[in-house]
């Protein structure tokens, strides 16, 4: 969160270029991390504390394609604060789950995975994204 933060400092014009030829912008990259903490939070958190079944995930490509379009078209500002405020109730309600839950199997798409394990791959998508922009715009 602090390192996204800090992007506010990032001058319009690295914000909005690509990192690489075909490639999203940082503003594109941060936006499509938003829906993905909004899905989870609702559609993940509350069901892990049932023995209902987690509801369908959505066409990844279709909420990427959305999200960057969207995040083109919102200042740099806004996709920050749109940021911070999903990451916040996202760690918020991670840390209201009980402990027993973190080494419990979940059942994702017929694969059975820990929710250590679930999160754990969420971590390593954003350390992919932050490497990604730092290998262009070093250290921000």
């Amino acid at each position: 969160m602090d390192w996204v933060e800090s992007l506010n400092t990032l001058p319009e014009e690295e914000w909005r270029s690509q990192i690489a030829k075909g490639k999203w912008s940082i503003a594109e990259i941060v936006g499509h991390l938003i829906p993905w903490d909004e899905f989870v939070l609702t559609k993940r958190i509350p069901y892990f504390l049932t023995s209902a079944l987690l509801p369908k995930s959505p066409e990844s490509d279709l909420v990427n394609q959305q999200s960057a379009e969207e995040s083109r078209n919102r200042s740099k500002k806004e996709t920050i604060k749109l940021f911070m405020s999903s990451r916040k109730l996202l760690i918020q309600s991670l840390n209201d789950l009980p402990d027993e839950l973190w080494k419990q199997d979940l059942s994702i798409g017929g694969n059975s995975i820990s929710l250590m394990k679930y999160f754990k791959g969420l971590v390593e998508h954003d350390i992919h994204h932050i490497r990604q922009i730092q290998s262009v715009f070093g250290d921000l």
